[in-house]
């Protein structure tokens, strides 16, 4: 019975230690990111170095992310956040450089939308051990 127990755990993802680098990177772009939001029904010509330098940010995040060992998970929530075939802020940032401007309603609903799937990476990375104990465990 131990057997297959350690067995079916091996084959599924494990999870990184807390990194407080990590938590601040996403506290810190999901402000950036909603305030660039607001911007959004003014034509994107008038903000696209911002937004260049927010997804810049945000393929930084991604790929320190998925250089931490143990971290497929967030790698993955981040991948989905930013992916513009998708349908948050990815493909947010991508409508409104193909629609130049949102209603400030679409805006607010999307603002949510995005703002809770940053929390999902946030409480993600905020609930995991922290390294002392990982090393005080059992």
């Amino acid at each position: 019975m131990g057997l297959l127990l350690l067995a079916a755990t091996a084959c599924g993802p494990t999870i990184s230690e807390f990194n407080a680098r990590a938590y601040e990177q996403a506290t810190s772009l999901k402000v950036e990111t909603l305030a660039l939001m607001d911007k959004a029904t003014a034509p994107y010509a008038e903000h696209a170095d911002a937004v260049q330098h927010i997804k810049t940010e945000l393929e930084k995040v991604y790929e320190f992310a998925k250089g931490r060992p143990e971290n497929e998970i967030s790698a993955r929530q981040w991948r989905i956040l930013i992916d513009p075939d998708r349908d948050l802020l990815g493909g947010f940032l991508a409508d409104w450089k193909e629609q130049s401007a949102f209603s400030a309603t679409f805006v607010e609903e999307k603002k949510t939308q995005i703002a809770r799937a940053f929390d999902t990476i946030i409480e993600l990375e905020s609930g995991k051990k922290k390294p002392d104990e990982v090393r005080n465990s059992p």
